[in-house]
């Protein structure tokens, strides 16, 4: 019985590939072999961005050209995101099991920045993760009667294609 090499695998296989929508929209980033499949069937084009990477894919029958960047020539309209109704779970989330006002990730609770009893609501601009600790200290009073401050502004989360969006031009502004 022999065992089997496994072949390397070549190096331009490795490469991340970043797919934006037909409306030109970041969406995510793929391998390169997911790229080669939407090339060949005619679902995505190359564009090609300012100082983007290019590399050459050959089989016996064909020599393509992958860029570091495609578009999806098909697909569905761009679908709508709603955003979660605020729980525990989704707060946590996007607070990053953090403690909001001390940072520590542990013995987390909701705190309403604005308590119920001053008027606030249970919105995602008034739900934070705090620690019992700090939640305890600032208690039914308003931030400015206590030491206590908050290390981000609570808002509503970001759709994930939003967020990669948002991460990916800030990585790379346009000329």
């Amino acid at each position: 019985m022999s065992i089997q090499q496994q072949t390397p695998q070549p190096l331009v296989l490795q490469h991340q590939v970043v797919v934006f929508s037909k409306n030109y929209l970041p969406l995510m980033r793929i391998n390169i072999r997911r790229a080669i499949a939407l090339l060949v069937t005619g679902q995505a084009e190359a564009i090609a961005l300012h100082g983007a990477q290019q590399w050459q894919v050959r089989s016996p029958n064909l020599v393509l050209q992958v860029s570091e960047h495609i578009r999806l020539t098909s697909g569905d309209r761009e679908r709508h995101w709603k955003v979660p109704p605020v729980s525990r779970r989704e707060v946590f989330r996007r607070d990053q099991y953090r403690c909001q006002y001390c940072g520590s990730p542990r013995r987390l609770t909701i705190d309403h920045v604005i308590p119920h009893s001053k008027g606030g609501t249970h919105t995602w601009d008034n739900v934070v993760a705090a620690c019992e600790r700090c939640n305890t200290t600032k208690g039914d009073r308003l931030l400015p009667d206590t030491h206590l401050v908050l290390k981000t502004k609570p808002k509503a989360p970001m759709h994930p294609v939003m967020a990669f969006a948002d991460q990916f031009w800030s990585e790379h502004p346009p000329d």
